[in-house]
């Protein structure tokens, strides 16, 4: 059996490649490196850039590469790019999405494996977010991210693959420094960003019904996402049928509690400045983990402190002032 996997060189796509290659998996990754790093990749890896656009190249990799199964994690996701450029999310996230489904089904591949996000919930107002937990999202990204789940599924059903979505909350965390997360979009890395830039954190809005007034968040370790991967497709292996999993830890954390760990991690005298609330930030995400808990076996192992320490690693190989910087307030 080979996996190929969509956007392998990204944050989350290379931690998956990696797992699945060192639990003995065969893997090809496919990716147009766009906004990955291809050093990234094992060596023994591998890789095919290009588009999933590209009906022919996609064809090509399946059939070259003897592909039996799919895990397709690459998309565009930063949701306010998202509401900035809703055409070109649609074309990417869904057009590419079709094409690469077009080509799955004729080449007969059976297991099918999506990268949703919890984006596809909108804000709902519930103490756990469960799978049955209505989706309405309320922007473009989590918009694709759900259409892009119907497309599986039905694809799924039509066609007799056994198919899987995943949706993943707040990940965070790196397996070692060089595969930590590059982009300064989630608030972890936002939370580096200002300290080594000598400036205050900042968090937005302090007056949310939670007991700190700050949002609150379900952390997940992205070396946890990408055992979970492996154990879905595992899991799929001659299971036809759907299944849409929550991917997180089950336990929330606020914006505040997070700073101070970050301060605490980082050794930074920077106090977090607050600023007013932000558009569509729900007071409270975490996900409900029964069921793939129930289904698969399947937790989380790791905690928020070794998300953020390992992420602090990543960031001072890169900015190897960010040490100094931190302690200089």
């Amino acid at each position: 059996m080979t996996w190929l996997i969509t956007g392998g060189t990204g944050y989350i796509g290379a931690h998956v490649a990696r797992a699945m290659a060192e639990a003995g998996e065969r893997v090809v990754v496919l990716d147009d490196v766009s906004s990955g790093v291809p050093e990234r990749l094992p060596a023994d890896v591998p890789l095919v850039r290009g588009s999933l656009g590209d009906r022919e190249l996609v064809d090509r990799t399946l059939a070259g590469h003897e592909v039996t199964g799919v895990v397709h994690l690459a998309a565009k996701k930063q949701v306010g790019e998202s509401v900035e450029q809703p055409l070109r999310y649609y074309r990417e996230n869904v057009h590419g999405l079709t094409v690469l489904l077009e080509a799955v089904v004729a080449a007969g591949i059976g297991r099918f494996l999506f990268s949703s996000s919890a984006a596809v919930y909108g804000v709902p107002e519930v103490e756990l977010i469960d799978e049955d937990t209505p989706a309405v999202p309320i922007n473009p990204y989590g918009e694709t991210k759900l259409a892009g789940e119907w497309l599986v599924r039905a694809t799924g059903r039509a066609h007799g693959m056994a198919t899987a979505c995943l949706r993943y909350f707040n990940v965070a965390g790196a397996v070692r420094p060089e595969l930590a997360d590059t982009g300064v979009f989630n608030i972890i890395p936002m939370f580096f960003d200002r300290i080594t830039r000598g400036e205050a954190p900042r968090i937005f809005g302090d007056d949310y019904p939670t007991p700190d007034g700050t949002c609150v968040r379900d952390y997940v370790h992205v070396a946890d996402i990408a055992d979970a991967h492996l154990a879905v497709a595992r899991h799929l292996d001659g299971r036809p049928g759907d299944l849409t999993l929550n991917i997180g830890r089950g336990e929330g954390v606020s914006v505040r509690e997070l700073a101070d760990l970050v301060a605490e991690v980082t050794g930074s005298r920077h106090e977090p400045v607050v600023e007013g609330r932000r558009p569509g930030d729900a007071a409270r995400a975490v996900a409900s983990v029964d069921r793939i808990t129930r289904e698969l076996g399947w937790t989380a192992s790791l905690g928020v402190r070794e998300m953020v320490e390992s992420a602090w690693e990543g960031w001072c190989l890169r900015h190897p002032e960010a040490r100094a910087k931190a302690r200089s307030h």
